[in-house]
């Protein structure tokens, strides 16, 4: 997993509540465990038309939206079904953080999972940063993880609030997976004495197939 320290990028600003899971993944494309390639179907629905031509109201298929990787909504956002593949989406896409109200919990806490910061801000607050990302590509917005600010394109500065060992595991780039092998060395001394005090026991090697 990519590390997340500081990110300074065009925000698309979606202002909609109850941003659902469907919505943001369709349910038809979710025959793969892949990560990579559902970047396109992203907001499908509301992104093509019928014969899949580009709608030119959505936001992310205009310039400079289609390049963002900071997503502005409403509240409630990844309500829905609890399908991995929309922060899977939203990171093939290009999206590396979320800014809302309130999110769905398992949303919120995929996200994390997946290397995307999802940050909670009052309304007012989310309606002013995409006051901000309406001026186009030149006003960037800056997420800064390590001092956990928002910088705006005039230069102030919003703070934000988020767990310390979540911050900490997106800082360092470590998923679940991650985290473990960060015991590798422990895990493998645990497994020698294991070999010795119990051999009729399988050998475990960690990532191998069964």
């Amino acid at each position: 997993m990519d590390k997340f320290t500081e990110l300074t990028a065009i925000a698309a600003p979606m202002p909609a509540e109850n941003i659902d899971t469907d919505q943001i993944i369709p349910a038809r494309f979710l025959k793969t465990i892949e990560r990579s390639g559902l970047g396109k179907h992203a907001f499908a629905a509301q992104r093509y038309d019928e014969s899949g031509n580009e709608n030119p109201d959505f936001v992310l298929n205009q310039e400079p939206y289609r390049r963002a990787e900071i997503l502005i909504t409403f509240d409630n956002l990844g309500c829905g079904s609890s399908r991995e593949h929309a922060p899977w989406a939203l990171l093939d896409f290009g999206i590396r953080c979320v800014i809302a109200p309130s999110f769905a919990d398992i949303f919120y806490n995929n996200c994390f999972k997946n290397g995307i910061l999802p940050i909670r801000l009052p309304r007012e607050i989310c309606e002013q940063l995409m006051d901000d990302a309406r001026l186009g590509g030149n006003a960037r917005i800056t997420v800064d993880l390590e001092r956990k600010i928002i910088r705006r394109p005039d230069g102030g500065e919003v703070a934000f609030d988020v767990d310390d060992f979540r911050r900490h595991l997106l800082l360092e780039g470590l998923d679940d997976i991650g985290q473990t092998m960060q015991h590798d060395d422990a895990i493998g001394a645990f497994e020698q004495r294991r070999a010795v005090d119990k051999p009729w026991m399988p050998k475990i090697t960690i990532g191998a197939t069964p």
